[in-house]
């Protein structure tokens, strides 16, 4: 195998992917059993987790839902992890769990990596996590990115990936003149205002944007994953709108690759953006250093004008957004004169509490590392060999379940509650598309229950990732477990 230091051997095949996610939602629901459902609460999560349902119970008095982030609500209540290192999670109550989540995906190196953390607390003996002036290793950090992503010429920390996205938009208004923004249906940009459009399900436009006012969408569309007569069509009309001043793609698909795309549609999307006047935006706060050290775009041989970081580049510490690219558009991040004299359009963009010393400090030695100990690849080998383990237990169970990997992001999708669409000429499907996805996201949650339950922690139980810290005996006992909870499952309706 040939991964040339990135964590992928070879592209899978997006459109044989999609026809079985197509076949599986016209499927009855296959799933946990009941019976074993609910055999895995009384006798794992009633008994062994006790601790864990006594603090959340605690938690929901003063925090909405009981917890801080959305990747912690789980079936049938969240577990509270005291512990984090490599490979492994621990909880309150002392059970050991696999880490697939990594953080949603951040942990390359696996978790709180010693060579990282030494540096952090070197850090914190002498400076201290936050001074509000510069220090040397935002610097460090920027030309780390730099050096590794060919198409960043100068790069801005932020505090998260919302951020980015938020503002590599105005940027892109700054250097087009235009107004309107094209993003990839399904796919995820943060939770801003203008971006939270036709979240998770393609075609769903407005539906999941609660709490902002339609009004706002009004320079804002989607387009379909692999479609790009459709995208052309939309840039078409926005030329007389305003023009458009942004293709957002993720790169390997809508939320990381649930949906997967082909590398001839990323190469068309960058074509049709810049034959109509709009910047190309890779949102790769997950492909980043997960790919490869030169992220998605390295692999495909894409030059985005921007690219959205996030999560790895402050190596799992707080303050983990960026945004990168081509000079001549980072400019309006700055104050002053462009090269032939003319002042600089300044984009809006604050953050006090980016590009700290502790996340820099951290993003920089994480880097480092992942480039020297080759990360992304061994973590995607990982990942090879964990999906082929699945897939032999998915067809030795005889289940409907479509496995495949993107490098070192893995999906299990049991149900194929996020390959729904929404089609606005047959409106009067809508109904029974909302009742499926929300029928088949319970079963979601009850699977991802039942790996928890074998120790495995998943996010959604339907997307896993894999770090440096695995190795081939753990993936195998891994894919045993997996396998357990497949021998307990089968057609639900």
């Amino acid at each position: 195998m040939s991964y040339n230091g990135f964590a992928i051997d070879k592209y899978p095949d997006a459109d044989i992917i999609n026809r079985k996610l197509d076949a599986l939602i016209q499927l009855p629901v296959y799933g946990i059993r009941p019976e074993a459902l609910e055999e895995y609460v009384s006798e794992y999560f009633e008994k062994k987790c006790s601790g864990s349902k006594e603090r959340i119970d605690e938690a929901r008095n003063i925090i909405p839902g009981g917890v801080q982030h959305n990747l912690a609500f789980n079936y049938p209540f969240p577990i509270v992890i005291t512990k984090a290192k490599d490979a492994k999670l621990y909880d309150i109550d002392g059970n050991e769990y696999y880490d697939l989540l990594q953080a949603g995906g951040p942990t390359v190196l696996g978790s709180n990596p010693d060579v990282v953390r030494e540096q952090v607390v070197d850090l914190l003996n002498t400076c201290g996590p936050s001074t509000g002036l510069f220090h040397e290793y935002e610097y460090k950090l920027a030309a780390k990115i730099s050096e590794l992503v060919p198409s960043v010429e100068m790069f801005r920390m932020l505090g998260s990936g919302t951020e980015a996205c938020m503002c590599a938009l105005r940027v892109a208004r700054l250097k087009t003149g235009h107004l309107n923004v094209l993003k990839m249906g399904g796919a995820y940009h943060g939770w801003s205002d203008q971006l939270a459009y036709g979240i998770r399900i393609p075609g769903t436009k407005g539906l999941q944007s609660r709490g902002i006012p339609s009004y706002v969408f009004s320079h804002t569309d989607e387009f379909f994953p692999n479609d790009l007569d459709d995208l052309e069509k939309k840039l078409k009309r926005n030329k007389l709108r305003g023009g458009t001043a942004a293709v957002y793609v993720e790169p390997v698909g809508p939320e990381s690759g649930t949906w997967p795309v082909s590398r001839e549609f990323i190469r068309g999307c960058e074509e049709l953006a810049h034959k109509y006047g709009a910047l190309l935006i890779f949102d790769e706060v997950v492909t980043g250093f997960r790919i490869g050290t030169a992220g998605a775009q390295g692999l495909f041989g894409v030059d985005p004008d921007l690219t959205v970081f996030g999560k790895v580049i402050a190596g799992g510490y707080p303050g983990a957004g960026g945004l990168g690219g081509h000079r001549d558009c980072m400019q309006h991040l700055g104050a002053g004169l462009d090269s032939s004299g003319k002042k600089i359009k300044k984009a809006l963009c604050g953050g006090t509490m980016a590009a700290t010393p502790i996340s820099s400090c951290a993003g920089y030695y994480t880097l480092c590392e992942i480039e020297r100990t080759n990360a992304c690849e061994k973590a995607g080998r990982m990942a090879d060999r964990l999906v082929a383990g699945i897939q032999a237990s998915v067809e030795k169970h005889e289940l409907p379940f479509v496995v495949f990997n993107q490098g070192s992001i893995c999906h299990v999708d049991t149900v194929g509650t996020m390959h729904f669409s929404i089609d606005w000429t047959k409106p009067w499907k809508l109904p029974e598309i909302l009742k499926q996805t929300g029928r088949r996201q319970i079963e979601m949650e009850h699977i991802g229950a039942a790996y928890m339950a074998e120790g495995i922690v998943t996010l959604a139980g339907s997307r896993l990732y894999t770090s440096a810290a695995y190795d081939e005996d753990m993936i195998d006992d891994v894919i045993a477990r997996f396998d357990r909870v497949f021998s307990k499952c089968g057609m639900l309706d």
